[in-house]
């Protein structure tokens, strides 16, 4: 069940971090958020609310309690000592002026800023007034019609908001900024396994002998970590065994196969025989070819490690070989492309690409360069009969029909290699008309 239409849900995709640190900190940081701001609206839209209100209750109830003073001793000696009581016992500056009368304006204009004072001053005064938040800086000035003149109050704010908002809001931000902080650490030393345990299950999965890995982190990541150095483990074990396998079948079947070279060199005499014995030396030799591309599709040049290797020096070496043995090849080197490789491997795959285009083709263009995204191409180009599109794929299966090597294995060797250096091969339409593989490799 989808919780938001498909267009929404991707567009929310694209906006969440990829990385599995960035979503982990997403997950602790909004909860973290909305918990804050939770808090600050119960405690600034209830309790701050209820102070305030409070706090201007009071200072209009200082301001009545100073009106009914003025009114109840109306000597100019007693009213002064009452207005220098309001300044020094309340920190109320009153100014009495005789004779002012307030205009409609005035007694009209109300803000939301005020409402609290407002409503205590209609409650507990009960005069006509009006407000002004621009006499003096962090000052509200109150004036208060009475019946022979105008009372004016100036008023802190501090008498009229809670001291503590301030300190409040440092307490909201610096405690998330340290549970951020705390979780930031400890969710990057978290990843930084999981990346270490990654890298190492790519090295491995292509040919490097990385070793076994420490494990680190929390304790499933530990239990990752253990089991993939058995997994590596057991995987060497399994190759071993495969390997020494074949190279005792290999052993066994070549000795019968010598024995029958044998056989027929003792009636080479023979000139009745001679077509017949021609033909079974060349399936003995097949034969033996079959069996060295058995051994090296399933050994897979494992032993090897990679190293910093210049391709261009290992492709020119091949193209000399594939002339020598009378292969029309063209080979334009580019500048030195230095790659880390399995260069016995990689000559390998690139030598069983050749031999496939010679078996159809008269010529044949190798060529290599830096390619986007950092990569390098190799491109093998012949002006054969190609393969149709719908059967490419199909060629890099083992003694798939038509495939090189003779056995079926040559595309296949070169697939697998390629590989496990993290690259691939595709076949496609050459421009000299044959069929182009195209070899690509990371940097």
């Amino acid at each position: 069940m989808r919780l938001l239409p498909l267009s929404q849900e991707k567009a929310v995709k694209k906006v969440l971090p990829r990385s599995l640190l960035g979503r982990s900190l997403l997950i602790m940081v909004v909860p973290l958020i909305v918990v804050q701001a939770v808090a600050l609206q119960l405690f600034y839209g209830s309790n701050l609310d209820i102070v305030s209100r409070r706090f201007a209750s009071a200072v209009a109830g200082e301001i009545a309690t100073t009106i009914d003073l003025l009114d109840r001793y109306p000597d100019p000696a007693d009213q002064s000592w009452a207005l220098i009581s309001a300044w020094e016992k309340l920190e109320l500056a009153m100014q009495w002026q005789p004779g002012v009368r307030l205009s409609a304006d005035e007694l009209t204009h109300r803000t939301d800023r005020s409402r609290n004072l407002v409503a205590a001053m209609d409650e507990r005064v009960r005069k006509p007034f009006a407000l002004d938040w621009n006499p003096e800086p962090r000052s509200i000035l109150v004036r208060i019609q009475l019946a022979d003149g105008v009372l004016d109050v100036l008023v802190p704010i501090k008498r009229l908001l809670a001291g503590t908002l301030s300190l409040f809001v440092i307490w909201l931000v610096g405690s998330s900024l340290l549970l951020f902080a705390i979780a930031a650490l400890f969710m990057r030393n978290q990843v930084k396994a999981l990346r270490r345990l990654g890298a190492a299950a790519e090295a491995f999965g292509i040919g490097r002998d990385i070793g076994p890995i420490k494990p680190e982190g929390a304790a499933e990541i530990r239990q990752a970590a253990s089991a993939f150095n058995r997994m590596q483990e057991r995987i060497r074990r399994f190759l071993q065994q495969r390997t020494e396998m074949l190279a005792g079948v290999s052993h066994d079947l070549r000795t019968p196969l010598t024995r029958l070279r044998l056989a027929l060199a003792l009636h080479s005499h023979r000139a009745d025989l001679a077509a017949d014995i021609a033909d079974m030396e060349a399936d003995i030799g097949e034969m033996d070819r079959m069996i060295d591309g058995y051994i090296a599709f399933v050994r897979g040049e494992g032993a090897e490690q990679a190293q910093p290797t210049d391709l261009v020096a290992v492709l020119q070496d091949i193209a000399n070989n594939a002339r020598r043995a009378g292969a029309d090849i063209a080979f334009d080197p580019p500048p030195v492309l230095t790659v880390s490789l399995r260069p016995d491997a990689i000559r390998r795959a690139i030598t069983n690409l050749l031999d496939n285009a010679r078996r159809h083709a008269r010529h044949i263009t190798l060529a290599a360069a830096e390619a986007g995204g950092r990569a390098i191409e190799v491109l093998v180009d012949d002006d054969g009969p190609g393969i149709p599109q719908d059967r490419r794929e199909e060629m890099f299966r083992p003694f798939a029909s038509g495939a090189a090597g003779g056995t079926g294995l040559g595309l296949t060797i070169a697939r697998d290699i390629v590989r496990a250096h993290g690259g691939e091969i595709t076949l496609e339409d050459s421009p000299a008309g044959g069929l182009r593989a195209r070899v690509r490799l990371p940097v």
